[in-house]
C-alpha cells in the first residue's frame, strides 16, 4: 500500500498515513470476519453479489481467528478495517471501549428500518441505549431428542418432554449403565455440551441481571442449581465424571455424544442440523422447546447472533455502511443464511427459504427466537468476568463438590463486587464525556 509522510511539528517523527486503495477504479474497503469453511463460503458469496452489483466500492474479505483481540488492536492503533464481524456477546465490551461507531445515523440517513428486524437481535446490538451493531447470523436453541433411543426405551419417539418433570422422567428411562455399573447412555444431563452453564436459571424463570445489579442468588437460579445437583445425585457424581471425560471435546466429529447416542437429549443451536448431516446422517432426530419449570413459562430459548460493526476509526464509514446495507437486505442475509444453515434476523422471510431449507425445523426455531421468553447473555461489559465465575462453580456442583446454596451464594458475592468497581468506571466515563460536550 503507498503511504504518504507527513512530520509531526516540533519532532522528528515520522507517521505514514494510509492512502485509499482501488481495484478496477473503485474504491477498496476491508472487511474483516471470523467464519471459515462452509460459512466462510457463505459470506463470500454475499460479498461477490455485492461486489457484482455495483461499480464503486470493492469489498475486501479477510477471514481471520481471534478476531475480537485482533480488530480492538488494530482500532486502539488506529487503523481498523472498515467492517469487523463479531460476537454479539462480546459487543458491550467494545462499546464500552468506544470501539465502534453508532449505526442509527447510518440506517436513518439509508431509510433502514428498525421495525424489519426481529427486537430480541437488535437488543443484543444495542449497549446503553445506542445501537452499535447489526445482526447478520441468528441462533436460537432448542430441545434435540434422538427417536430411536425414545422408541428403544418404549416412549413415543414423536414426542417430546412438554414439562421439565417429564424430562427428568423419560432422562431415567432412556440412561443405561454396563454390568460392572457404570454409565453407557445418558437421557440427559445439565453438564452436556457444557457451553450455557450460566442458562439454567432462565427455565425457572430466574435471570442473571435486572440492568443495573447482579441477581444470581434469587430463588428461581437457586431452584435451577438445584435441580443441576440433581443429576449427579441420581447417577453419582464420580460415574458422571467419568462418563463426561469420555466424551469431550468431541462436537465436530462422528464421536459426539448425541451423534454417536450415548447422550439422548440435548439442548443445542439451529447450527446443529448442519453437522448432524454431516457427521451422523442416518440419525433419527427432532427439535422442540426445551421444557421449563414453570407452569405457564413456555417457549423459552437461549438466543445469540453474529453481528456486523464499523470500527471506531474506520476510513470509509459510508461505504462500509453501503455494504451493511446490501448484507441486510432480505437478499443478502438469506442468501448468507441459507448457507450457514440458520434462519435471519428479518421478520419477513421469503416462501423459497423456508421451503428449501435444510433443516427440517427451522420454522421451530424462528418462533423460539421470537418468543417473550427468549434470553440471551446480560449487556454488560464484564460479561466474561461474570461468566467466568459461574463455570467453575458450575463444576463445583455437578461433581459433588459443594452445594448449590453455598455456589450461587459465592458467585453472586464475587461478581456483584466486580460490578460495583465496573460500574463506577463507567458513570466516571460518561460524566467525563458529557462535561467534554458542553
Amino acid at each position: 500500500m503507498l503511504a504518504a509522510l507527513i512530520c509531526l511539528s516540533g519532532c522528528n517523527i515520522i507517521i505514514p498515513q494510509p492512502r485509499d486503495e482501488y481495484v478496477d477504479g473503485r474504491l477498496r474497503i476491508t472487511y474483516w470476519e471470523k467464519w471459515t469453511g462452509f460459512e466462510g463460503e457463505a459470506i463470500q458469496r454475499v460479498v461477490d453479489r455485492f461486489n457484482g452489483k455495483q461499480d464503486r466500492i470493492y469489498v475486501n474479505l479477510v477471514t481471520m481467528s481471534q478476531i475480537d483481540r485482533k480488530a480492538l488492536v488494530a482500532i486502539a492503533g488506529g487503523d481498523p478495517p472498515d467492517l469487523v464481524g463479531l460476537w454479539s456477546a462480546g459487543l458491550s465490551q467494545f462499546a464500552e471501549k468506544r470501539a465502534l461507531m453508532p449505526l442509527e445515523p447510518f440506517m436513518e440517513k439509508a431509510g433502514m428500518r428498525r421495525e424489519a428486524f426481529t427486537e430480541v437481535f437488535l437488543e443484543q446490538n444495542t449497549y446503553r441505549g445506542t445501537l452499535y451493531g447489526l445482526p447478520t447470523t441468528p441462533a436460537s436453541t432448542a430441545l434435540h431428542w434422538n427417536k430411536r433411543l425414545f422408541r428403544e426405551a418404549g416412549l413415543d419417539p414423536e414426542r417430546p418432554p412438554r414439562t421439565l418433570a417429564e424430562l427428568d422422567e423419560m432422562a431415567g428411562k432412556l440412561t443405561k449403565y454396563d454390568e460392572n455399573g457404570h454409565l453407557v447412555q445418558v437421557g440427559f444431563t445439565p453438564s452436556e455440551p457444557g457451553w450455557w452453564h450460566w442458562s439454567w436459571g432462565y427455565w425457572f424463570g430466574g435471570e442473571l441481571w435486572d440492568g443495573e445489579n447482579v441477581t444470581f442468588d434469587t430463588p428461581e437460579n437457586l431452584a435451577a442449581w438445584k435441580w443441576i445437583q440433581s443429576y449427579p445425585q441420581k447417577y453419582g457424581a464420580e460415574e458422571l465424571r467419568r462418563f463426561q471425560s469420555g466424551i469431550a471435546g468431541q462436537f465436530a466429529t462422528p464421536q459426539n455424544p448425541f451423534f454417536s447416542e450415548r447422550v439422548a437429549m440435548i439442548v443445542q443451536g439451529v447450527w446443529m442440523a448442519n453437522f448432524i448431516q454431516t457427521y451422523a446422517p442416518g440419525l433419527e432426530w427432532g427439535a422442540a422447546p426445551f421444557p421449563s419449570a414453570v407452569p405457564g413459562l413456555e417457549h423459552v430459548a437461549m438466543v445469540e447472533c453474529d453481528s456486523i460493526c464499523i470500527p471506531a476509526g474506520a476510513r470509509h464509514p459510508d461505504e462500509a455502511f453501503e455494504f451493511i446495507q446490501y448484507l441486510c437486505s432480505q437478499e443478502g442475509l438469506e442468501l448468507l443464511n441459507m448457507g450457514h444453515k440458520k434462519f435471519t434476523p428479518l421478520k419477513e422471510v421469503s416462501p423459497e427459504f423456508l421451503a428449501n431449507h435444510p433443516n427440517p425445523y427451522i420454522e421451530v426455531f424462528i418462533t423460539l427466537a421470537d418468543s417473550p421468553n427468549a434470553f440471551y447473555a446480560p449487556l454488560m461489559s464484564m460479561w466474561y468476568e461474570y461468566n467466568d465465575e459461574i463455570t467453575p462453580a458450575f463444576d463445583m456442583v455437578m461433581f459433588g463438590t459443594t452445594g448449590p446454596e453455598a455456589a450461587v451464594s459465592m458467585v453472586q458475592e464475587r461478581v456483584s463486587d466486580m460490578w460495583v468497581r465496573a460500574r463506577a468506571s463507567i458513570e466516571r466515563r460518561e460524566r467525563a464525556e458529557a462535561e467534554a460536550a458542553r
